[in-house]
């Protein structure tokens, strides 16, 4: 709930300009990029469920202290360590759900997770936008109450049944699997084509989180908009995510999925890059549908792939790379945007986003040989 509405909170109740509040998401973002490699590293070691529990009480608790903070350096500090407890919970979240699952049913175990989560996000900016309009504390108080109350399932779900425990052994081992995806290195750091992969994932987090700094702040110049019909353009988005992904990564289980994942960093550049060519709240509908499109095509068939790649033993830090390619993503995003939306404008931005999108789909195409023939192999 907090996030898509920090970059608002920190113009309009803290009085920052809209560079100081990019700078201070930025070090979300720092923070984020050590919580997910050392979340990663611990997944690999320990049990990844406990971590996911440590890590969403962590969350719980700096929410609840963040939304209490006045100073830029207290909230500097906050966000700092918020970033590292909360995002040290994707690469565990990732292991847990990989290890769950035999390696021909991970697309689509993927695709489910990111159905529950887009289904909470399809709430959570809505009802986020409610409550700011009438409390920021309210906001922060009620996000930290659902990061507590997330660790309950996750208490019942640590007794896991035995078909899960035998899919975790391959997983661990790098048994052979029935859909003969070839095991990757057992580092990520040595495996080139993954690397490079990576650094497409970075540019293309890059686009899509300015959805939680410069895309607010233009719906607001742009369109006029309030924070509840900014989070009613979140809750478009998610919504068609829990209606579709399922279905459409189901259909497109057996295409490359590096292809697909060109056509879908493309579409979603060019959604973004539609923002500033409109100018009611029908017209940015519109460019959500777009740029949703991209996402449902991208996001998941790279994790798919990633969790395929992992080595025996290293589907943690395999995990733990691919989720500090958003974090870093997170660090540049905001401080980046919003610094280009002050010099130049909003429709600097977005055409920017833009220019991005074939330069990913020709990144993409490039690797998907390389894939193919690891999988192969």
């Amino acid at each position: 709930m907090v996030l898509p509405f920090l970059a608002l909170y920190l113009t309009t109740e803290r009085g920052l300009s809209a560079g100081r509040a990019g700078l201070l998401l930025s070090l979300y973002g720092v923070g984020a990029a050590a919580g997910t490699l050392a979340g990663g590293w611990l997944s690999d070691r320990y049990d990844p469920n406990k971590l996911q529990v440590a890590s969403l009480l962590a969350a719980a608790g700096g929410l609840a202290v963040l939304g209490a903070l006045r100073s830029e350096p207290a909230l500097a500090t906050a966000l700092l360590g918020f970033g590292a407890v909360s995002e040290a919970f994707r690469p565990a979240n990732s292991t847990a759900l990989a290890a769950a699952c035999r390696p021909e049913l991970r697309l689509r175990a993927f695709a489910l997770r990111r159905l529950a989560l887009n289904l909470g996000m399809t709430f959570g900016p809505a009802i986020g936008g409610f409550l700011a309009l009438r409390d920021y504390r309210l906001l922060f108080a009620v996000d930290a109450a659902t990061c507590a109350l997330a660790t309950a399932p996750l208490f019942v779900l640590m007794r896991r049944p035995a078909a899960a425990a035998i899919a975790d052994t391959e997983y661990r081992t790098g048994a052979p699997s029935a859909a003969g995806v070839a095991p990757g290195a057992s580092s990520p750091w040595r495996d080139g084509p993954f690397l490079a992969l990576m650094g497409l994932v970075t540019l293309l987090a890059l686009v899509l989180f300015q959805v939680w700094g410069t895309y607010a702040l233009s719906l607001r110049e742009l369109y006029r908009l309030s924070e509840d019909r900014i989070g009613l353009l979140f809750a478009i988005n998610t919504l068609i995510i829990v209606a579709v992904e399922m279905a459409l990564v189901t259909a497109l289980a057996r295409r490359d999925p590096l292809r697909v994942a060109a056509a879908g960093a493309f579409l979603l550049c060019l959604g973004f890059g539609l923002t500033p060519l409109g100018s009611d709240f029908a017209f940015a509908a519109f460019a959500v549908v777009v740029w949703t499109l991209g996402e449902m095509l991208a996001i998941p068939l790279t994790e798919g792939i990633v969790a395929n790649r992992a080595g025996a033993g290293a589907s943690g830090r395999y995990m733990g790379v691919f989720a500090t390619t958003f974090s870093i993503a997170f660090v540049a995003a905001p401080a980046l945007g919003t610094a280009v939306y002050e010099r130049f404008g909003a429709g600097a931005v977005w055409a920017g986003a833009a220019a991005a999108g074939p330069l990913l789909a020709a990144g993409y195409l490039a690797l998907a040989p390389r894939f193919r023939a690891a999988a192969a192999g």
